[in-house]
């Protein structure tokens, strides 16, 4: 019958699709009357085994889905809003594919990555190369990071201040390692309006420079320290290559300045910050993380010594993910800060600096997501739950369905997805976007006072009673962080190999992508020979040391540390 149907259709120039049969069941019953020469089966039979719609050939809508780009929209799996159809509905789309337009990681994770970037909305270009747009849903992410951050900053006694962004070249130069590290990624301002200026004023790359300027002039005693300082703001440096969130020449960061009366209090700072830095990646962001202090090739320019959180993204490459340094009293010297100490005398105080930034986004992106999109952790996803109506039109269910979120709202953030849109086109969407959990309810639903609430990382369903979403939502939120986080740890411990011979680094390298750990003497000519002969950078020096051998594997001499080596953003 529905082959008949079908056929009848194609002769009268009508156009089929899969969706639901009860809203056109009219015109249906038409049809069947018309072919078989008897009246259709009862309406709840009809719904069991009709699948399809008759109706006229498509107008193109103006607004038929999210707009990506210029030439590409979602392509999604459509399903059958029929209550009793939705279970096998929900599984086909567990196994297809459904964002035609994303690049498969293993094919080409970078294209992958830059997809991912612009399909679910996060950047757009701009018109000057390497400055990127953060459209609202990725600067959403960026601010639920900073709020969570800053919050973590006050509690320690730190407080935001604004320095301006552009420093004078005489003030840059005062510190010459600074400067040198610097110099090839400055932007300079060279004229105001159309007068030339005097003096070339860099814009900034970062603010030791102001940070000291500022401080040789409030600072007067001991009795003033320690001042603790933060920055959220945008920095540029003129990269050469640029992709989004990872280099670009213009990014959003905090960067943290403190001036400490004694060399321990501010190593103290530099070590609590980092730890700082590596609890928020593991807990909030479910990034594992190294901690470890950089080599004097990898450090900071002008730090006595740097230290850094290293992720490991998903194809095994490395990305710094913050880093927190050490500079004793260098700049204090440099930019002539001093103060009265307990002796009365004067003296010049120590200084740290620490920041993160956008690049953070990126390896949220680059640790959890997968050919559908992101996965957001729930700490910093704009949207934690979204509410997916089933036959909105149905009696009761569009009105329950704003009730629920109305009530999740109280203790997560939550958006009720009410478009005209289809289920899948929603499903899809909000599958792209990375919210942690998805909540369906139709009238099925309803007669027994219940839900079905959908994993984003796992597409695991499961059928929750209304009166327990309070408990089952967070429950099901921390379940999702928890495992994000074992996933990106079994990542890299599988992608992690001790190698005590060159031979042996050269080997693991060419077959693959991750850390490699060995034993180092060292030297510099060592760290260049690790780069020339096997591609691979130092990552840290991590706090954990292991006694793999005795020697370094580059020049057998004694070794002095264990070292992560590997490819790095």
């Amino acid at each position: 019958s529905l082959v008949k149907a079908l056929v009848y259709a194609s002769q009268h120039g009508l156009s089929v699709r899969r969706s639901h049969a009860g809203k056109e069941l009219s015109q249906l019953r038409y049809i069947f009357l018309s072919v078989q020469g008897k009246s259709p089966p009862s309406d709840g039979m009809w719904a069991y085994i009709v699948i399809i719609m008759i109706i006229p050939p498509p107008v193109k809508r103006q607004n038929a889905g999210p707009r990506l780009d210029k030439r590409s929209r979602f392509k999604y799996n459509k399903c059958s809003t029929n209550e009793n159809s939705r279970g096998g509905c929900r599984s086909d789309m567990a196994k297809d594919k459904k964002v035609e337009q994303i690049t498969d990681m293993e094919v080409d994770f970078a294209q992958w990555f830059t997809d991912v970037c612009t399909k679910a909305e996060l950047v757009d270009y701009s018109d000057v190369k390497g400055l990127f747009i953060m459209r609202p849903y990725g600067y959403a992410i960026w601010e639920n990071i900073q709020k969570n951050l800053d919050s973590r900053f006050k509690a320690t006694g730190h407080e935001n201040v604004a320095m301006p962004v552009l420093i004078p070249e005489s003030l840059l130069k005062k510190e010459g390692e600074l400067v040198n590290g610097f110099a090839p990624e400055v932007a300079w301002v060279t004229a105001g309006g159309s007068d030339p200026l005097e003096e070339r004023l860099a814009v900034r790359p970062t603010s030791e420079t102001m940070f000291c300027d500022h401080f040789s002039h409030v600072l007067h005693s001991y009795r003033d320290l320690p001042m603790l300082y933060n920055q959220w703001c945008s920095v540029v440096r003129w990269e050469k290559s640029t992709r989004p969130f990872l280099r670009t020449r213009e990014f959003w960061w905090q960067e943290g300045h403190t001036i400490h009366e004694t060399a321990e209090e501010a190593k103290a700072e530099t070590e609590q910050q980092l730890n700082c830095y590596a609890d928020f990646a593991e807990h909030d962001l479910c990034i594992p993380v190294l901690k470890g202090r950089k080599t004097d090739k990898e450090k900071f320019a002008g730090a006595e010594a740097t230290y850094t959180i290293e992720a490991m993204m998903k194809d095994g490459k490395a990305l710094q993910s913050g880093t927190s340094h050490y500079f004793g009293d260098k700049f204090s010297k440099a930019y002539d800060v001093t103060f009265t100490g307990r002796d009365n005398q004067l003296h010049h105080p120590f200084q740290t600096s620490w920041g993160v930034s956008t690049r953070l986004v990126g390896a949220i992106i680059m640790t959890h997501g997968d050919d559908d999109g992101l996965i957001l952790p729930p700490a910093i996803a704009p949207i934690q739950v979204v509410v997916v109506p089933i036959a909105a039109h149905k009696p009761g269910v569009s009105e329950k369905a704003a009730e629920l979120a109305e009530k999740i709202s109280k203790y997560a953030r939550v958006k009720l997805d009410d478009s005209d849109n289809a289920p899948g086109w929603k499903f899809a969407q909000w599958e792209m976007k990375g919210v942690p959990l998805r909540l369906e309810i139709g009238p099925k639903d309803l007669e027994k006072n219940q839900c079905v609430l959908v994993r984003r990382d796992t597409r695991e369903k499961v059928f929750v009673s209304l009166d327990e979403l309070e408990t089952a939502i967070p429950a099901q939120l921390e379940a999702l962080r928890k495992d994000l986080y074992q996933r990106a740890l079994e990542n890299r411990e599988k992608r992690t190999w001790a190698a005590t011979t060159m031979d042996e680094v050269k080997e693991l390298a060419k077959a693959n992508t991750g850390y490699i750990k060995t034993m180092w003497c060292g030297d510099l000519a060592c760290e260049m020979k690790m780069k020339e002969e096997a591609g691979l950078s130092s990552r840290c020096m991590p706090f954990e040391q292991e006694q793999l051998s005795d020697v370094c594997p580059c020049c057998g001499k004694p070794a002095k540390a264990m070292v992560y080596w590997g490819v790095a953003y």
